[in-house]
């Protein structure tokens, strides 16, 4: 056992529901099974906290990157797709649609920005099998 506090920690509300708290700031995500799978789909799913890390992941790195360039005026939001898949159960494919708008972003600025997403830990983390298409709308 880690003699250290632990990051989060999860509680099992029952009907397929859990509770997350982070320890450092008290904030709170629940989980719920999604309906095709015996759930309510009453909250985000498991898989759906993979899919929307994915992209949140995307972004910051993007911010990330945006700042140390310079560009400080940045507008991002984005559409997320997952697609299941069966035997076994997992995430086939997440799709992002990413819109940005970042003022005074030069051509190459965008595509080094493009290439940034490449090094975003979710992504490195998820299985190989796993397809992750990104589209980038640029405003």
């Amino acid at each position: 056992m880690n003699p250290t506090s632990p990051d989060y920690q999860c509680v099992y509300e029952g009907n397929l529901r859990t509770r997350m708290t982070h320890e450092r700031s008290k904030s709170e995500v629940i989980t719920d099974a999604p309906i095709d799978n015996q759930g309510n789909g009453e909250a985000f799913s498991p898989t759906d906290l993979v899919s929307s890390a994915l992209c949140s992941c995307v972004m910051t790195i993007m911010g990330i990157k945006a700042r140390d360039m310079g560009l400080d005026s940045v507008e991002m939001s984005a559409k997320v797709w997952k697609k299941m898949a069966s035997n076994p159960r997992r995430i086939a494919k997440i799709e992002i649609e990413l819109e940005l708008r970042i003022p005074g972003a030069t051509d190459q600025q965008k595509i080094i920005l493009e290439r940034t997403t490449k090094a975003c830990p979710v992504a490195r983390s998820l299985h190989p099998d796993t397809q992750k298409d990104i589209t980038f709308k640029w405003l």
